[in-house]
This record gives structure tokens, C-alpha cells and sequence, in this order.
């Protein structure tokens, strides 16, 4: 194999890898719902192994590059999300997005349950100084917030976590990348201030 056909081949690989790059990103843009690596080997017919190695080198080239949006990885799925420093711009688009919709004392108790969980609803009574069981049931059905396991102690309370959704409606692959507490309460006052 002379030079030529080294340059020939690599430029082959690069032109499939580039194919497969554009069919995955019109999949998770049309999808909807994350998918799992295996859902895509399925659809773009290549090996669960390979197709593993394009998931994580279009995740970086997402990460290298000055796009609007990034490739995350929640428990396994895949799906194109937001980057965070558009999220403003992106909520003037989307005044009716769910975050908005949400009240002040669901955004509160979601806010503690992010940052505390597991946690029962008692604790985040006691937190917020007011019930939030109303609140806590909005969550739940908005698949914000769930069931995560009960105490072992008398009444055996429910203890609350945050869903995968909750990840993909902030943009965040894992509960690692949460901002500090003192930016997540600037988010909410900034709520507040919209909702006036």
C-alpha cells in the first residue's frame, strides 16, 4: 500500500465516519426521546462497539465546537440538548415551557430536592416552612421528581430524587454538573421576576 492509497482510505473512513456523524444527529434531532447506543447500532446497521466509539467522538466534537447545542449522555441514552449560557434566549422562544409553568413552590421544592435528595417531604416542609405536597405532586407528574425509596423508620416516609428528566429539561448529563447553590438561586429569582 503506497502513500496515495494510505490518503484514499483514510479519506474513505473519514467520509463514512462523517455519514454515520450526520444520520445520528438527524436521529436524536427527530427522536425526540434520548436513545441508547443500541437503538442507534439498530438503525445505522453497525456494531454496538463502534458505534459506542462515534457516540463518544460526536459527543467531543460537539464539545470542541462554538455550537448551540451539545450531545449528553443520560444513564446510558443520548440526546442533543441546549447548552446552558442559551437558556435565556431559549426561554424567550418558549414562554410556555414547562419551567415556567411551574410555581414558585414547585420551582422551590424541586430546587430542594435537587440539591438534597433523597429527601421526604417533611424535610422540604421544613425547608420551605410551608406544606408541599401540592408542589411535590406537580413535580411528579411533570416526571420532574419520583419515588426513590422509603425511610426505615416509623411511617416509612417517601424519600424524593430527581428523574432523568429533570437532567435533560436543565441540560445536564449527571447530577455532577448542577451549578452551585447560589447560581441555582439566581435562576430562581430571575423566574420570579419574569412571573411579575
Amino acid at each position: 500500500m503506497n502513500i496515495n492509497d494510505i490518503n484514499q482510505f483514510e479519506f474513505k473512513e473519514t467520509s463514512k465516519k462523517d455519514k454515520f456523524f450526520s444520520i445520528i444527529e438527524s436521529l436524536l434531532f427527530v427522536s425526540g426521546e434520548p436513545l441508547t447506543g443500541k437503538e442507534i447500532a439498530k438503525i445505522i446497521e453497525t456494531p454496538l462497539e463502534y458505534t459506542y466509539e462515534l457516540m463518544d467522538e460526536l459527543t467531543k466534537r460537539y464539545e470542541d465546537s462554538s455550537r448551540g447545542i451539545k450531545l449528553i449522555t443520560v444513564n446510558g441514552m443520548y440526546q442533543l440538548v441546549t447548552k446552558a449560557e442559551n437558556s435565556d434566549y431559549v426561554q424567550k422562544l418558549l414562554k410556555k415551557n414547562s419551567r415556567q409553568s411551574l410555581s414558585q413552590a414547585s420551582l422551590e421544592s424541586l430546587a430542594i430536592v435537587a440539591y438534597k435528595q433523597p429527601i421526604t417531604r417533611i424535610d422540604i416542609d421544613e425547608i420551605r416552612g410551608v406544606k408541599s405536597e401540592s408542589a411535590l405532586q406537580k413535580l411528579i407528574e411533570r416526571n420532574l421528581i419520583k419515588e426513590i425509596g422509603r425511610l426505615e423508620v416509623p411511617g416509612r416516609p417517601i424519600q424524593y430524587g430527581t428523574t432523568d428528566e429533570f437532567l435533560r429539561q436543565f441540560g445536564l448529563g449527571d447530577l455532577k454538573e448542577m451549578p452551585s447553590i447560589d447560581l441555582f438561586n439566581e435562576v430562581i429569582e430571575n423566574e420570579e421576576e419574569q412571573l411579575e
